[in-house]
């Protein structure tokens, strides 16, 4: 089958490359973001407790740059893939670049572009941006073996099928929550337990926003949060300001799959 030339989830508004510097901890040579509120896991609402129960792919992206930045990669791996079953391209993008960069894994480009494909499957111009890269650097017989294995990820991971899994698990929490709006008040305060066993207290307005909820919302809230975090590096310490997206470079390289609906979840270590 032909590859893809149209993005299927098309982007309002290109993204700064290095995109994934909002999601990795300082190091000598990690990047890092330097916009503290562009990221779902900076706010109050989205670290409680009950909030993560219903939202697998940021409690396992979480869960994944804890041990990310305390250098357990071989355990932030599967994590990282469990938070990308639940369409959380963020991870996607970091398994792309743990891959290329032998971390957790031995080094493998090619498996390193079908992920970080895979990551640019929404249009996001920084995962884009950083697929090319990686397409530049790689041989022809690496190309040909991503467009292969990334077959077996669009189907299990694609939006295709991975949307409806995180849309089910947002309108299960969104009902969930629904009994405790009864007699809710706009001046009414939540306790929410936070995973580090603390409580915070929550606007109630604020923990029951649809955009937390409501699968449609929740995807443009997290379109308008990707697509324009400012970014740098530990090592140089200025901002980069992206390059464009070459115009010829297609949505996605890796032909067309049917998505695997019934894919189980990837197992994950457990918790301490």
């Amino acid at each position: 089958m032909p590859a893809r030339s149209k993005p299927r989830h098309p982007s309002r508004a290109r993204l700064r490359a290095g995109i994934l510097a909002a999601l990795v901890a300082m190091g000598a040579s990690a990047p890092l973001v330097h916009a503290e509120d562009v990221d779902p896991t900076a706010d109050a609402v989205t670290l409680a407790a009950g909030y993560l129960n219903h939202h697998p792919d940021i409690n396992f992206r979480m869960k994944a740059l804890r041990d990310y930045n305390k250098g357990d990669y071989e355990d932030a791996i599967p994590r990282f893939q469990r938070a990308a079953f639940y369409a959380d391209k963020p991870s996607q993008g970091m398994l792309g670049e743990m891959y290329w960069e032998g971390k957790g894994v031995a080094v493998d480009r090619s498996m390193a572009y079908a992920w970080m494909d895979l990551a640019a499957e929404r249009g996001y111009a920084g995962f884009l941006n950083m697929r090319e890269r990686y397409w530049a650097q790689m041989s022809e017989a690496e190309r040909a073996r991503a467009l292969d294995v990334g077959q077996g990820l669009y189907a299990k991971y694609g939006d295709d099928a991975a949307r409806p899994r995180i849309d089910a698990k947002l309108r299960f929490g969104r009902r969930s929550t629904t009994g405790s709006r009864t007699g809710f008040s706009a001046n009414l305060t939540i306790q929410v337990p936070m995973p580090d066993g603390s409580m915070n207290t929550i606007p109630g307005a604020k923990f029951y926003d649809e955009k937390y909820w409501d699968p449609k919302e929740y995807f443009a809230w997290q379109d308008s949060i990707w697509e324009d975090p400012p970014i740098g590096r530990v090592d140089v310490g200025d901002v980069e300001t992206v390059r464009d997206v070459p115009a010829d470079a297609p949505s996605s390289r890796v032909p067309e799959v049917a998505p695997d609906t019934s894919a189980a979840e990837p197992e994950v270590p457990e918790d301490e």
